[in-house]
């Protein structure tokens, strides 16, 4: 019953509410070249699809017809030309093999005439995407006439889904995996191993999923921010969690690969790794579970547990690239352990950023020796990068063009623009989500290639584009979809489309095809009743502070500097999130402590400050904030001082401190204390005596 089910939805994608001409307008990812022409072919049941596809490639592609298409396949040398729906494939066994990682190999050319459909291409895959562009032209049987020339920009096109910190069932993967190939996407990127519980049966190390893939909370917030981190066993009560078994895992992998998508697992080393540890704390530091997120890279134990696992990891994907994570590895207890000393010293390592490029030189030699290479988070290249990794890019764009300049292979997946857990609108209206806010818009307004590096050699390493979604805050089948779709479909379309044409363009397919995607059963999110950008940010903020000179009595930091010591006093208020580079971000210990100067002795009426409380991102509502004035910019007198009482777990909000009032100074400062160590307060602009725009006609 599941199976029809999810078919019925799945073939549901042919259908649009649209015109036919202009369904042919409506593709996404968009087509490097269509001509729209006159007339209609009518697709019946008695319609043929016949190919020159043998053996297992006629097998593979026959199954997806019969199923999505309602068609099955006949074989035919030379396929006729009148009345057929024609698929030719014109390459090699050689380069079928490796289309993958070619873009060229990846094309099609696509004709439609009231007598016929024909699609030719060099590879099955090319075949294959040729399909999906028919199955978004069709509507009712009927296919609009086109001419379609395309090949793909990228070869790396990917979708990246967390399924440690939740746990997806195979049913609903393969549902994503179905959306990801009607879009043209050819990378599942499976994030198996985490702190949240470790995701795949390995049968050298039972005591993974038997001791390390359910956990006391199903809640993140409860089990990890509150520090309740406890692991159990399946029949524990209340316990949450699971795991695929290797047959669970060739199942998806066939799955995918019938449909034109390599899965590359993750398998997180050396940090993220509390599951392991727990399961096995031999592996650790301490030797004691719940004492730390690293496994120990002093121990020869440790190296000889990862290959073991890494060598079942292989018999189970064939995929050319093994992500091995890498990211936010503490290092803290490597600093006194003697046995990671122990490397360092024998190794003349300098730091523990070099004891982990150690580590990570030795699992790429090992992968290497048996044929496959080394993906991994950007933070593989602190340190020494080991010579043939490849490196994915999430802390922004620097760390990629700087890998790929080096000659090194790179996917560009920065959290700013790719992260699709973050907000994708106003998040006091929207479902709980991690961070940040990215509208659709700035998802396709990314260029992974800056300008300054088009034609150059770095483009050759640059092997393409990946969103990825976090679960921490994402625990329901139909809100990973609603994170999801449409903006995976901006990604689709800047991997696939060399010249695009426009954000305007985009958005009006993009409605369409969410319609389309609802109708399949996939809850996507409504574009066409999205709010947008904050109202604060949308112009320049009027006040007679404006452009003054700020003092900082505690500095704000680095990476969230927005435009430096002028943004409290820009005008330019913030967005929804915190990554946008208007709000500034302060962590140090007397949190805001800043003095605007406004020039002379002011008559101050009216003082505002917005601060941002996101706890996902432990992003606080200062505890305090005070506000002073002074003469001479040394002795402040406190006119104001509140408590704004938010409590740390409230959702998403942007509170607004207000002070209206009579005093006079020069110097106006602002003190706002933080909640509690390493929490962080985020502000955007200091408002003195706010200017409100004129709404006569002038």
């Amino acid at each position: 019953m599941r199976k029809k089910v999810l078919l019925s939805a799945v073939s549901l994608l042919f259908a649009t509410a649209v015109s036919l001409p202009v369904a042919a307008q409506n593709i996404i990812p968009q087509p490097e070249n269509i001509s729209l022409m006159k007339g209609l072919f009518k697709l019946n049941k008695g319609t043929k699809i016949v190919t020159n596809l043998r053996g297992n490639d006629f097998k593979v592609l026959n199954q997806y017809t019969s199923e999505v298409l309602k068609h099955p396949l006949a074989y035919a040398k030379f396929p006729s030309k009148q009345g057929t729906f024609r698929l030719i494939c014109k390459g090699t066994a050689q380069q079928a093999a490796q289309a993958m990682d070619s873009v060229r190999l990846q094309g099609y050319e696509l004709e439609v005439t009231p007598k016929g459909i024909t699609i030719q291409a060099l590879t099955p895959t090319g075949l294959f995407y040729g399909l999906q562009t028919v199955r978004q032209l069709e509507k009712d049987g009927q296919i609009a006439c086109v001419k379609v020339k395309d090949t793909p920009r990228f070869a790396y096109r990917g979708l990246m889904i967390d399924c440690s910190r939740h746990f997806w069932t195979k049913d609903f993967l393969k549902k994503q995996i179905d959306a990801m190939a009607y879009f043209k996407l050819d990378r599942f990127h499976w994030h198996l191993t985490d702190g949240g519980g470790w995701r795949m049966e390995v049968k050298k190390y039972p005591r993974l999923t038997d001791e390390g893939s359910y956990r006391t909370q199903s809640g993140w917030t409860k089990w990890w921010m509150d520090n309740d981190r406890k692991y159990c066993h399946k029949n524990t009560p209340g316990a949450y969690g699971g795991y695929y078994t290797q047959e669970d895992i060739k199942e998806i992998v066939r799955y995918a690969a019938s449909r034109h998508i390599e899965v590359i697992p993750e398998i997180e080393m050396p940090g993220h790794s509390d599951e392991v540890v727990y399961a096995y704390p031999e592996l650790s530091c301490t030797g004691k579970p719940y004492t730390q997120s690293d496994l120990c890279v002093g121990k020869e134990a440790t190296y000889t547990f990862m290959e073991n696992v890494l060598k079942e990891t292989m018999a189970l994907f064939p995929s050319k690239y093994i992500h091995i994570g890498g990211d936010e590895a503490e290092r803290r207890t490597w600093k006194t352990c003697p046995d990671c000393q122990k490397i360092m010293k024998e190794n003349n390592l300098k730091d523990v950023a070099e004891l982990q490029s150690h580590f990570t030189h030795r699992m790429e030699v090992f992968l290497n020796n048996h044929g496959r290479k080394l993906l991994g988070w950007d933070e593989i290249m602190e340190g020494k990068l080991a010579p043939n990794a490849a490196v994915m890019s999430w802390r922004g764009t620097e760390a990629g063009i700087e890998a790929a300049t080096s000659k090194h292979h790179v996917v560009m997946a920065p959290q700013q623009f790719y992260y699709l857990n973050m907000y994708q609108d106003n998040p006091m209206e929207q479902p709980k989500a991690q961070g940040g806010y990215t509208r659709l818009d700035k998802t396709y307004n990314y260029e992974p290639i800056p300008a300054e590096y088009k034609g150059s050699n770095l483009e050759k390493y640059m092997d393409g584009v990946q969103a990825c979604v976090w679960t921490e805050f994402i625990a329901e089948p139909s809100h990973l979809e609603y994170m999801l779709y449409p903006r995976l479909l901006a990604l689709a379309e800047t991997g696939w489309t060399k010249k695009r044409t426009g954000y305007d363009n985009f958005r009006k397919r993009a409605v369409v095809n969410v319609e389309r995607l609802k109708r399949a059963g996939y809850n996507a999110f409504d574009l066409s009743k999205e709010k947008g950008s904050r109202m604060e940010s949308r112009s320049v903020t009027l006040h007679e502070a404006l452009n003054k000179p700020v003092t900082y009595l505690g500095r704000y930091a680095g990476k969230y500097r927005a435009e430096g010591d002028s943004t409290l006093t820009n005008g330019l208020r913030g967005d929804w999130g915190y990554l946008e580079g208007r709000w500034q971000g302060f962590i140090d210990s007397t949190g805001v402590d800043v003095v605007v100067d406004m020039g002379q002795v002011t008559d101050i009426r009216d003082v505002r400050v917005d601060f941002m409380h996101l706890y996902e991102s432990v992003i606080y509502t200062p505890v305090t904030i005070e506000l002073m004035v002074s003469d001479n910019g040394k002795d402040f007198k406190t006119i104001d001082t509140v408590s704004p009482g938010i409590k740390s777990s409230e959702d998403y909000l942007v509170y607004p401190y207000k002070w209206k009032g009579d005093a006079k100074g020069r110097y106006v400062r602002v003190k706002a204390l933080s909640r509690e160590k390493d929490a962080w307060i985020f502000t955007d602009e200091i408002i003195v005596n706010k200017i409100e725009r004129s709404c006569g006609k002038g």
